[in-house]
This record gives C-alpha cells, sequence and structure tokens, in this order.
C-alpha cells in the first residue's frame, strides 16, 4: 500500500481552516463548484469535476478543529476504498495542515498526477484561508 502525504502551514486559526474542510462554501472555494456537502459523520459528500468525474467520499470522522476524515466510496477505481484525512494542529498563530491520502493499492500515474493535484489542492485551501479566494476546479487554467 502506498499513500501521498503533504504538510501545509497557513496563517489562520484551526477553526478557519476546518470550516474550510467541511462546510460546502469552503469546499466549493478550495476543491470544486459543483458539490452536495453535508457536515456530519455518514454523509457522502459528492465532489463532481467536468461532466463525467464525480467523487463521493463519505465523512467518517469530524473532530472540530483537529481532523477530517473521508472514504472514498465512488470515483476513480484507484480512489474506491482509500481515505484522506487532514489533521489539524494550531500552533504559533498558524495551522499545520497534514494531508494523507492512503492505501492506494501501488504508486501509479495516476497516483503520481493526484500528489501533484492534492498539493494544488493544499495551496487553493491556504489562500481560501488566509485571503478569502480559493482555486477550485473551475478557476484552473493549467
Amino acid at each position: 500500500m502506498a499513500n501521498i502525504e503533504q504538510l501545509q502551514m497557513i496563517h489562520a486559526p484551526a477553526a478557519q481552516v476546518y470550516q474550510a474542510l467541511t462546510s460546502a462554501e469552503g469546499l466549493a472555494e478550495v476543491w470544486t463548484r459543483e458539490l452536495l456537502v453535508q457536515e456530519y459523520i455518514g454523509a457522502v459528500n459528492v465532489f463532481q469535476f467536468g461532466k463525467k468525474d464525480i467523487t463521493k467520499m463519505e465523512v467518517v470522522e469530524l473532530v472540530p478543529n483537529q481532523k477530517v476524515v473521508w472514504l472514498c466510496v465512488d470515483s476513480d477505481p484507484e480512489w474506491i476504498g482509500t481515505t484522506v484525512t487532514f489533521e489539524l494542529e494550531e500552533k504559533q498563530n498558524q495551522t499545520v495542515v497534514t494531508l494523507c491520502h492512503a492505501n492506494w493499492q501501488e504508486v501509479t500515474n495516476f497516483y503520481r498526477f493526484c500528489n501533484y493535484n492534492w498539493a494544488i489542492f493544499l495551496y487553493s485551501l491556504t489562500r481560501y484561508c488566509e485571503e478569502g479566494e480559493g482555486m477550485p476546479y473551475q478557476a484552473r487554467t493549467f
């Protein structure tokens, strides 16, 4: 099994970062504007990227201002059964975000592509929390 792991420092309180990762408003600015998001354990949130690419994530853990865990229940076959965890730790007027996309079956070209795109996700999250405007899928030109 392989994991994608990344770390990002955001100059914003953990509560603000947590809200961005759990609310429809935040995720629409950070990841994709085409979504259906509910903020409770057991909810299956739907994220759409263009006409054909849909990802469904079940919310499996929410620890306010500390942790968010999703289980992929529908998406590209390489994602199904993987988990995405965001751990938040506030220190010295910033929030350290540790992202882990775990349980990949193997390192493939799609894994490498997703590694890059999780970095873009964290960049978008940082822009949204620090500047009020993220860079969702629909706003990208690359």
